[in-house]
């Protein structure tokens, strides 16, 4: 008995580290290829796997998506949640952070939301956590001028001032050090957080 029961554990770790690879070959696909591009076949070969095992596992290529798509939201969500509120210059390392990993994933979403309705749903689920994530860790910035015209102003202010096209302006086009892009929104920040008070 055991034996058996250390079988089926065995087999079910496996089967998990299977679905990893495969979720991680959608992703790593995603950034690299056009939508199109990113077929089952190319997932299964990138997770060295068959494409059966895919088809098995997920489904369809939606339901893959979708499924890459909710874990690389949880582990956005995990790191964006250790912002400080109040700890503007913690928030934007925070914020660093995050585009230093996912920016150019970001990107290349951003550049296909017109053309694939399952990347336009990423690209929503995205903005929708970087507003909560401006509202949660500027809440006292926005607390008093919420449902005014310049309360909302002032959080259309913030969301441009940390979204990744400025990170893209100030560390690729502008070709800023990780450093100076920071101090840079950091001082934007600061300016605007100054104005508010």
């Amino acid at each position: 008995m055991k034996a058996r029961s250390y079988r089926m554990t065995t087999r079910a770790e496996a089967a998990e580290e299977t679905g990893r690879r495969i979720v991680a070959a959608v992703q790593a696909l995603i950034v690299e290829r056009p939508y199109p591009e990113v077929t089952l076949e190319a997932v299964a070969a990138r997770a060295q796997v068959t494409l059966q095992t895919v088809l098995r596992r997920f489904g369809s290529k939606a339901d893959l998506v979708a499924a890459a798509a909710k874990e690389g939201a949880a582990r956005v969500e995990a790191q964006r949640s250790a912002a400080v509120p109040g700890d503007l210059p913690g928030c934007v390392e925070n914020l660093f952070d995050h585009y230093e990993e996912w920016g150019e994933t970001s990107l290349r979403l951003l550049a296909q939301e017109e053309a694939f309705e399952a990347i336009a749903a990423l690209v929503e689920q995205g903005r929708a956590t970087h507003a909560a994530w401006v509202e949660r860790v500027f809440a006292r910035e926005l607390s008093e001028a919420r449902r005014t015209r310049s309360g909302k102003i002032r959080r259309a202010q913030l969301v441009a001032i940390c979204d990744v096209y400025t990170w893209k302006l100030l560390r690729r086009d502008l070709g800023l050090t990780r450093a100076d892009a920071e101090r840079a929104m950091l001082g934007m920040l600061e300016a605007l957080c100054r104005s508010s008070s």
